[in-house]
């Protein structure tokens, strides 16, 4: 089964691999700015998806979303792992009892 997991572990592979035909490899090497542009664009395009109510294009463009994230997060050495583990921990409880629980700035 292909989880983010295994997503995770490609983009590994391929973002270290120095292969000039490896669009992940080349978004790696121009960097954390880079990757945090695209994942919003990805995300822009996701939302977009998302109201213009086509099943097809939203699971296309999360796709890409999902997929710059596990880049940006690998370029900043955040394993998916630990994101999951962050959600686990959400939801042991409501989500209003989480949020409220959060510090507040300010």
């Amino acid at each position: 089964m292909f989880d983010l997991a295994a997503l995770e572990a490609i983009v590994a592979a391929r973002a270290t691999s120095g292969d000039p035909n490896s669009y992940t490899a080349k978004l790696a090497r121009r960097g954390v700015p880079k990757v945090a542009q695209k994942l919003g664009e990805e995300a822009v395009e996701t939302v977009i998806a998302a109201v213009s109510q086509d099943r097809g294009e939203l699971v296309g463009e999360a796709a890409d979303l999902l997929y710059h994230l596990t880049v940006l997060l690998h370029l900043r050495d955040v394993p998916v792992a630990e994101v999951m583990a962050e959600l686990e921990r959400r939801t042991a409880q409501t989500g209003l009892e989480e949020k409220a629980a959060r510090p507040h700035a300010g």
